[in-house]
């Protein structure tokens, strides 16, 4: 597809690199001619310089024959401008980066007024995920397919846990939950395990199923924690106001330190039920003070990726039972902070780049059987995708499952259907009007007969 991204900031960036991997013909505009420089000699894409608001630099660009235009620039009021100005000259499709939350409750009414396909707000996906997770603590990761029907939920199974040293196939008759376990990280090694494969202490897994069977399991094997009614926040930016708002609204203890006494009055305003801080949250003494020991969970939202390593490395020495969550945008540090021992590492650019790839994946496939949804688990060294499968799935529908020959490198996960999960069987088929999550390590599947060898 021709695709045209405006901005080439730390969203815009990770769009390119994934967009122009997967083969699309890729325009990226930016102001400022070091980035577009920088990014030309990464990536085998065309770099425009100029503002994305303007009808000359949208011409030069090409918008006008563009399958999708992505405007992701520090402005709201320049992505909409340019997402209105792209579908005045033909773009068919426009997604546009909104992260004021004044914008919020009026979103639906631009996006059918100025035709998006699409919007998104970094700092709320963020914050929606980082609430998941607080919910579910004893999760590391959560991913939601099949709205919500399914989830894939990351965790590292503890000493003493019952579930080690048996074969995966065993598992659910032992303990009584319809999961499965579809993927497993050993230290620097990404496993899709079949039915011999054995955990050990440490592994992180990667757990599918329905919300409450996924509970359940979590339940029989000693994994579950104590649900967080207190949660100190670090760093009073837009995901912890977002975020705080979410704690606030199911009654949890929300306490937000902010280094920023200006954004601390503000903050008093909007979250009047949550107690604001001013201070440096990197202060041990401080959180001493605040109370850090007696809280169920701690999330670093600082702008500072090494602050927030720091911080969550710190709050994680206090005690196990506690919730550490950590924002880093810097991918290598992501890695650094999960091997140095955090539970939880995410990334708001990250999550606001899969939540478009997702869409582009829908965009570029077919219109009967094609990815409704993408996410990565494990690192982003595994990915997990969910089809919907069409008319055009011969040689996939109506065969039994044992008798498919699929990639050695993937696995059905689970089918969805009539609004069911069945975690399937090798007497199991698919069908026509199904929804197949399947997890794998190799990229690019873009249809559901790409499973077969």
């Amino acid at each position: 597809m021709n695709i045209v991204i405006a901005g080439g900031g730390k969203v815009g960036g990770e769009l390119v690199q994934q967009l122009s991997q997967e083969g699309h013909n890729v325009t990226v505009i930016d102001v400022s001619d070091e980035r577009v420089e920088e990014i030309n000699g990464q990536y085998d894409v065309m770099g425009i310089v100029g503002n994305c608001a303007t009808l000359q630099v949208m011409q030069d660009a090409q918008v006008e024959k563009a399958d999708l235009m992505i405007a992701t620039t520090a402005s709201d009021e320049q992505n909409l401008l340019a997402c209105l100005l792209a579908r005045k000259m033909g773009a068919k499709h426009t997604i546009a980066r909104v992260r004021d939350p004044q914008y919020v409750g009026q979103m639906e009414f631009l996006a059918e007024e100025l035709g998006l396909s699409m919007y998104v707000n970094p700092e709320y996906s963020a914050a929606t995920e980082i609430f998941r997770l607080l919910r579910f603590p004893s999760a590391q990761k959560i991913e939601v397919f099949a709205g919500g029907r399914v989830e894939i939920v990351e965790v590292t199974v503890p000493e003493g846990s019952g579930i080690t040293g048996i074969p995966l196939r065993e598992l659910p008759h032992t303990f009584g939950a319809r999961i499965l376990i579809c993927a497993v990280q050993r230290e620097e090694q990404v496993f899709i395990p079949k039915g011999d494969f054995v955990l050990r202490d440490g592994d992180r897994i990667s757990i599918t199923g329905e919300p409450n069977e996924v509970a359940r399991a979590f339940k029989k094997w000693g994994l579950l924690r104590k649900k967080v009614d207190a949660v100190m926040l670090v760093g009073g930016g837009l995901i912890s106001y977002y975020l705080g708002r979410m704690l606030c609204g199911i009654g949890a203890n929300t306490v937000i330190i902010e280094r920023d006494e200006g954004r601390c009055r503000e903050l008093c305003e909007l979250l009047p039920e949550a107690t604001i801080i001013h201070g440096d949250g990197t202060d041990h003494e401080l959180l001493g003070e605040v109370g850090i020991l007696n809280m169920d969970g701690v999330a670093a939202l600082t702008g500072s990726d090494e602050e927030n390593i720091i911080l969550g490395m710190y709050a994680d020495s206090l005690g196990e039972a506690r919730k550490v969550v950590v924002k880093v945008n810097n991918g290598n540090l992501v890695r650094l902070g999960e091997r140095a021992g955090l539970e939880s590492v995410l990334s708001p650019k990250h999550i606001t780049a899969n939540m478009i790839l997702r869409y582009v994946r829908g965009m570029s496939n077919s219109q009967d059987s094609n990815v409704e949804a993408l996410h990565t688990i494990c690192s982003g060294q595994v990915e997990a995708l969910e089809f919907s499968v069409g008319k055009q799935a011969e040689g996939v529908a109506g065969v039994p499952l044992k008798d498919l020959r699929l990639r050695r490198d993937l696995l059905l996960a689970c089918i969805i259907r009539a609004g069911r999960a069945v975690i399937p069987g090798g007497g199991d088929v698919i069908r026509r009007g199904d929804h197949v999550l399947v997890v794998t390590t190799a990229d690019g599947l873009e249809d559901i007969k790409d499973i077969l060898e």
